[in-house]
């Protein structure tokens, strides 16, 4: 995949978190009092991530040539991180 599909796909990646960050956060409103601070805590978390996927994806449009890898590892780093915080946050609210 050249770069260009790449930052291609993380954009479209970062848009996919978004939404289930939304889609999460409506579903924490459906839960009891109890269950929606736990949920609000690993939301929170997930933001965190989802923004620290924001300033990878900008470092990517920003990469030298040399810098290019790198910033595609970190990148694609963070989304793997955010994917497992998301897998753990939806399985609790099954």
């Amino acid at each position: 995949m050249d770069k260009e599909q790449f930052k291609q796909e993380a954009e479209k990646k970062v848009d996919t978190f978004f939404e289930q960050i939304n889609e999460l956060e409506h579903k924490k409103d459906e839960a009891t009092e109890e269950a929606k601070k736990a949920y609000e805590e690993e939301i929170d978390e997930l933001k965190a991530k989802r923004d620290d996927l924001k300033v990878k994806l900008k470092e990517l449009d920003k990469a030298s040539e040399e810098k290019w890898e790198e910033a595609e590892k970190a990148f694609s780093s963070a989304a793997e991180s955010f994917k497992e915080a998301f897998s753990k946050i939806a399985s609790l609210m099954e």
